[in-house]
């Protein structure tokens, strides 16, 4: 926040003195309830799907059971330890606001199916992202410690969770932690780079200054202590850090959700639509400026990319796989695969 941001609040001072203090504040309220509860957590809470156990018969065999804060199983289950193959390459997957381990179980299930580890981040949507891309980094930094030096981590996240894995991978951030050996590849799905206009009130000094810090209050309280950061206007956005050395490729999954819709009902009318964030939202230059960064655009709704109860994630799984993240479908298991896809979702 700068000088100049807080004397940007002079003029609208004067408009203030002619409104009811009272009535003012409600107004801000009422709008930030509506505002900021859209931006703070892109979409609702989903119940996680799938199968109860992970089918491993594809999977290299483990040699190893880890038990590190924050990763674990894609799963909601409170043993977090997990057997993988330290040998073999692994996908960590972090979810987005309102998400869990066990919402991308049945993700997990996928890579598992084509014969590739995964496990899931685990964190508190409502804390400091800055605080949880740490937490991340501490995480993936005793993953490595267990893996071989020359096994493969990727790193997938969704929505929020894009933007604590992009924040992870960085240098030059403000608590100076670094990760002295990054995952091969950073990718991304449907996550605001550029912040979330719905968010933008919470992003105004001159409201802050106006409500006497009420403001302040309400955003927090409706998106938790990340509230500034989700902002267009917080150095979190404006400052995303440059990618850490010996990240090969930020592959960003854009989605474009217009016209895009989660639940019709008996007629075919949408009764809830899947659109969160558009296009601009997702596309930031001091993000996509750096060489790594190759963006792929999808009609697709926010829960559709990353499939849920009523429909699988085929768009995802095609751009995974064309893109050499996950790995290809033999056509004698197309089946099995069209089989589990109807089991998971």
């Amino acid at each position: 926040m700068t000088s100049k941001d807080w004397n940007s609040a002079e003029q609208p001072t004067a408009i203030l003195t002619k409104v009811p203090a009272l009535t003012w504040l409600s107004r801000c309220a009422a709008a930030l309830i509506v505002l900021a509860a859209a931006g703070g957590c892109a979409i609702p809470h989903i119940e996680p799907s799938g199968l109860a156990e992970i089918d491993r018969s594809q999977l290299p065999e483990p040699d190893a059971v880890i038990d590190i804060a924050g990763l674990g199983p894609c799963s909601d289950t409170e043993d977090r330890s997990v057997a993988i193959n330290r040998h073999e390459p692994v996908t960590i997957i972090v979810h987005g606001c309102y998400g869990s381990a066990g919402r991308l179980r049945s993700l997990s299930q996928v890579f598992a199916f084509h014969g590739q580890q995964s496990l899931c981040f685990s964190y508190n949507d409502r804390a400091s992202l800055e605080q949880s891309s740490a937490e991340l980094i501490h995480a993936l930094s005793e993953l490595n410690q267990f893996m071989d030096p020359n096994t493969d981590i990727r790193v997938l996240g969704h929505s929020q969770g894009g933007l604590v894995a992009r924040r992870a991978l960085v240098e030059n951030r403000p608590d100076q932690l670094r990760l002295d050996a990054p995952p091969k590849e950073l990718i991304t799905v449907a996550s605001p780079f550029a912040g979330i206009p719905a968010a933008s009130t919470c992003g105004s000094i001159p409201v802050h200054v106006l409500s006497l810090g009420a403001t302040v209050a309400v955003c927090r309280y409706i998106s938790g202590r990340k509230w500034w950061e989700i902002t267009a206007a917080s150095d979190f956005i404006q400052q995303p850090g440059s990618p850490l050395p010996g990240i090969e490729r930020h592959l960003k999954i854009i989605t474009d959700e217009r016209d895009s819709c989660r639940i019709r009902n008996n007629d075919g009318r949408c009764v809830s639509r899947d659109g969160v964030f558009g296009i601009a939202e997702q596309y930031h230059p001091p993000v996509d400026r750096y060489p790594i960064v190759s963006n792929i655009e999808v009609r697709a709704g926010h829960v559709e990319i990353v499939g849920d109860a009523d429909a699988p994630p085929i768009k995802l799984i095609a751009i995974l796989q064309d893109q050499g993240v996950m790995n290809p479908t033999e056509p004698e298991r197309r089946a099995a695969l069209q089989a589990l896809l109807a089991e998971l979702y």
